[in-house]
C-alpha cells in the first residue's frame, strides 16, 4: 500500500530510563478497522510517556512499544469502517487507549482519538494540546459542571493542565483563581486567571474562598487542604489521584479522581477554540524523533528544561 520502505519509531524493549528508548527502522504498519495512518509532522511528550517507559502504566504494555501518544500529521491511510476521514487530512489527536505509537514517522491512531486539525493551527499547538487540554475540558464540565459566575481554584496552573483549565474556566464567564510557583505567576496572569496565589510565600486558604470548584493538577496536601476552601456542595475534580471521600462527606463537598477520555467531539471542541485564539497552548523545545531520549532526560527533570510542552519533529 505504502511501500516497503521502512520507517523511523522511538521504541523500547524493556522498561527504565531514558537510556532504554532507541530509534529503530519499523515496519510501515496497516491500518485495521477503524484506524487510520498519520504521517506524524509532530509529536508531544506528556509525563504518561515516562510512566509508560519506566513500566509504571496503570495499563498493560507490552513490549517492544513505541512511545507517545499526541501527534498533529495528514491521514496517509484508513481502516475499514473508517468513513468520515479521508487520505490526505490534516488530523490531530491520540493514537490509541494506551497512549502509545506516536513517536515515528507513521503511527496508527483510532479513528476516534482524533479530529481534523483546523486550518491556522500549526503542528505543534496542534500535537501539543490533545491530552492535557481535553482533561482539563472534561474535568471543568463533564466532572464539575462549571458555569458562568461560579468562582474556580486552578491547583497548579502554570502547568499545561492547569493553563488550560484557567482559560477554558475563563471562557465560560468563571471567576477563576490559580495558584503556581513564582516563576510562574505573570504566565497565570496572562492566561486571565482574575487572582494568581504564590503557593512559595502564601497559604492559598488564607486569600481564598468560599470556592464553587477545585481543579486538582497537584495532588498531595495540595489536595487535602483545597477541600476546606469549597462552600458547602461545591466540587473537587482531581487529574492526580482519588480525593479522601470519607474528607469529602464530612465536608459536605464533592470529590472525584478522572482519568481523560479524548474524543474526537472534545478534540473538535479545542480545536475550535484554539482556531479562534479564545485559548492557547505553551510550546517548549523542540527536538527531532532521534533525541527522544534527551526530550525524556527533561521530562524526568535529569537536564534542564524550559516550560512548556516539549516537542518531537517527525516530518
Amino acid at each position: 500500500m505504502l511501500g516497503v520502505c521502512p520507517v523511523k519509531a522511538d521504541r523500547i524493549h524493556q522498561f527504565g530510563s531514558p537510556e532504554v528508548i532507541q530509534i529503530e527502522d519499523v515496519d510501515v504498519p496497516e491500518p485495521g478497522a477503524n484506524e487510520v495512518l498519520v504521517r506524524v509532522a509532530v509529536a508531544s511528550v506528556g509525563p504518561w510517556d515516562s510512566w509508560i517507559r519506566a513500566g509504571k502504566s496503570v495499563l498493560p504494555q507490552p513490549l517492544p512499544l513505541t512511545l507517545g501518544s499526541d501527534l498533529s500529521g495528514t491521514v496517509v491511510a484508513v481502516g475499514d469502517g473508517v468513513t468520515d476521514l479521508a487520505v490526505g487530512e490534516p488530523v490531530f489527536g491520540v493514537t490509541n487507549k494506551r497512549f502509545t505509537n506516536a513517536y515515528a514517522e507513521l503511527a496508527l491512531a483510532s479513528a476516534g482519538m482524533i479530529a481534523r486539525r483546523p486550518a491556522g493551527i500549526e503542528h505543534a499547538l496542534a500535537a501539543s494540546a490533545p491530552v492535557v487540554s481535553v482533561t482539563a475540558l472534561q474535568m471543568l464540565f463533564d466532572h464539575a459542571k462549571v458555569v458562568a459566575g461560579e468562582r474556580v481554584l486552578v491547583q497548579g496552573a502554570g502547568g499545561n493542565v492547569g493553563a488550560y483549565a484557567v482559560q477554558l474556566a475563563k471562557h465560560a464567564g468563571a471567576h477563576v483563581t490559580g495558584t503556581a510557583v513564582t516563576r510562574d505567576l505573570e504566565y497565570v496572569r496572562s492566561l486571565g486567571a482574575d487572582t494568581v496565589v504564590d503557593t512559595g510565600t502564601t497559604r492559598f486558604e488564607d486569600v481564598v474562598g468560599p470556592i464553587d470548584v477545585v481543579i486538582d493538577t497537584v495532588g498531595g496536601d495540595l489536595q487535602t487542604r483545597s477541600l476546606g476552601v469549597l462552600r458547602t456542595g461545591g466540587v473537587l475534580v482531581s487529574a492526580v489521584s482519588q480525593p479522601d471521600p470519607a474528607e469529602a462527606a464530612r465536608r459536605g463537598v464533592r470529590a472525584s479522581f478522572i482519568l481523560v477520555d479524548v474524543n474526537r467531539e472534545a478534540l473538535t471542541r479545542i480545536g475550535a477554540l484554539l482556531a479562534a485564539r479564545k485559548i492557547e497552548g505553551r510550546l517548549g523545545p523542540t527536538l527531532p524523533l532521534r533525541e527522544a531520549r534527551r526530550a525524556h532526560e527533561m521530562l524526568d527533570g535529569l537536564v534542564p528544561r524550559p516550560p512548556g510542552k516539549i516537542l518531537l519533529a517527525a516530518g
